[in-house]
């Protein structure tokens, strides 16, 4: 198998095999409405917004799946056909979604937070970033 591309340019570069693709992996259009409900939940009761990534500063794994709990009845309900409310008013399939990815991901982001290396972390009085491990099993 050949480990090197070469372009009609002249240009070479590795082969993307064994090479993660979130372009392949991931849609636009989904990454694209999940922001658009993070956003629109980003007022919060005291009038003030929070900002986007809020929620990387450490939300309590129980939490998490409360509310994903209560969002996951909520998108059944829809799907079996039922209308369903919650403390906003009524609720829309794609923010029970939204909702559930939100949970997913800050769970499974406070495993991995847990699991990287000290000494590969952002080091948050200077601001540098640091190349983040690749977490355990990867």
């Amino acid at each position: 198998m050949d480990k090197v591309r070469t372009f009609s340019s002249g240009a070479t570069r590795d082969t993307a095999q064994g090479k993660l693709d979130y372009v392949k992996a991931l849609s636009p259009i989904v990454l694209r409405r999940y922001v658009q409900y993070l956003d629109g939940h980003r007022l919060q009761s005291d009038g003030l917004y929070r900002d986007f990534d809020n929620w990387k500063k450490g939300i309590p794994q129980e939490t998490y799946r409360s509310s994903q709990g209560r969002h996951f009845i909520d998108d059944w309900l829809l799907f079996e056909g039922y209308t369903t409310e919650d403390n906003h008013g009524s609720v829309e399939v794609e923010d029970t979604i939204c909702a559930q990815l939100f949970n997913l991901m800050g769970r499974l982001h406070e495993i991995l937070k847990a699991q990287l290396k000290e000494e590969a972390k952002v080091d948050h009085e200077t601001g540098a970033a640091r190349t983040a491990p690749i977490p355990n099993g990867y």
